[in-house]
């Protein structure tokens, strides 16, 4: 597909993340970019495009966050922004909504294509967006929580059958498996659980095999999720909200996850339903648990930089975050005592606050659980010590 046909100079560009990229339409838009003059402003998430490690001049890529491929992008400019506020910024024209490449399934006998493992960002960017261009991909199931889209919406289309992209992680290993232990001490039977992506995360969802009637709400379902609907673990029985029905945004994953999507009681919900503060207000029994790059001694996490280098994203965090600690459950931060041999939990954060310290219950390492929801500040940076690795609390 030729794209230049439909940006013009100046226009800004958006497409989905991970597994649900447009990828054929993304390097379609690198071959077509301008040699010289006004670059195309373009946005998108978590990527696993490596073209994308090294974007042309021609492109001023920003995103959200320094995820996936993105990480190593020198020319990558951030928004810094809650997940939450997205739909907002596409709505004010603050992300570009020129032209929009999705990936959709094949249409249904209605006519519509489903946004299928996807929905998250693009759900809400795609009414604001003027050209949408859509890759329909015969392996793109069709999902259920979104409107389809119809096939005259799109300005053009290109047909495609191939897997849809995985997004490669290391396994969980024993400092992993540990700290999965304590973190399963934090959630009761019957919570509603939002955790993202990573081995971390994976070891932790493996370690709530023993519990019963969990819910999920988060913005991310991965392959550990799908586990537990097998083993029985999470049903959504007790849910305020979309009981018996797992919700999320995007699945990041592989073919396994890919695969059972279609079998699976989920709904794929727009970022403006799954992060809405009003929406979380309802889930008293909400578990937010989330990861860090670093923890200071006062409790404020750092999840977007560290010594300079860019490694996260606000994300979801402080929005699943805040919601658990005000009006949920409870608020976990679980991290591995060291990582590349520095001390996760520091003095002071080296890069930005993502999460504020009054929207953290709990702190977690494989060293044990620092419990903060209200503790004094005179007695937070003695438990958080406790849960340093040991060669590093002198230090501290």
């Amino acid at each position: 597909m030729d794209l230049g046909r439909y940006l013009d100079p100046g226009d800004g560009v958006w497409w989905g993340q991970a597994g649900a990229e447009a990828t054929p339409l993304v390097d379609a838009l690198l071959e077509t970019l301008p040699d010289g003059g006004v670059p195309v402003r373009a946005f998108c998430g978590l990527t696993v495009n490596p073209r994308l490690r090294t974007p042309p001049a021609g492109l001023a890529l920003r995103s959200y966050g320094a995820l996936g491929e993105l990480r190593a992008s020198p020319g990558l400019d951030v928004v810094p922004a809650h997940y939450s506020a997205l739909p907002r910024l596409f709505a004010e024209g603050l992300l570009p909504t020129d032209v929009g490449l999705v990936q959709v399934s094949p249409p249904a006998p209605d006519g519509t294509c489903s946004l299928g493992i996807g929905a998250d960002y693009a759900a809400d960017a795609v009414p604001h967006t003027r050209v949408l261009l859509g890759e329909v991909n015969h392996r793109m199931p069709r999902t259920a929580g979104t409107p389809g889209i119809p096939l005259e919406r799109f300005a053009a289309t290109v047909e495609t059958d191939r897997p849809l992209a995985p997004v490669p992680d290391r396994a969980p290993d024993a400092v992993d498996a540990a700290i999965a232990g304590h973190v399963a001490g934090l959630v009761e039977d019957g919570d509603t659980v939002q955790i993202g992506v990573g081995a971390l995360p994976t070891a932790i969802l493996a370690g709530l095999a023993g519990h019963s009637d969990l819910g999920f709400h988060a913005g991310m379902l991965t392959t550990g999720v799908l586990r537990l609907v097998a083993q029985g673990v999470i049903t959504g029985a007790r849910k305020e909200i979309d009981p018996g029905l797992l919700v999320t945004g995007t699945a990041i994953g592989g073919e396994e996850l890919y695969a059972r999507v279609p079998d699976l009681p989920v709904l794929f919900r727009p970022a403006s339903y799954t992060h809405d503060p009003g929406v979380l207000a309802r889930l008293r029994r909400l578990v937010a648990i989330n990861s860090a790059l670093e923890v200071d001694l006062t409790g404020q996490v750092g999840a977007e930089s560290v010594g300079g280098r860019r490694l996260g994203a606000i994300g979801g965090q402080a929005d699943f975050s805040g919601a658990a600690a005000r009006t949920g459950a409870r608020s976990i931060i679980a991290v591995r005592a060291v990582v590349g041999g520095r001390s996760t939990i520091v003095a002071s954060l080296s890069g930005p606050v993502t999460t504020a310290r009054g929207d953290v219950d709990a702190v977690v390492t494989e060293h044990g659980v620092a419990h903060l929801r209200g503790c004094p500040e005179s007695e937070r940076a003695r438990r958080l010590r406790a849960i340093a690795a040991p060669e590093h609390r002198e230090d501290l």
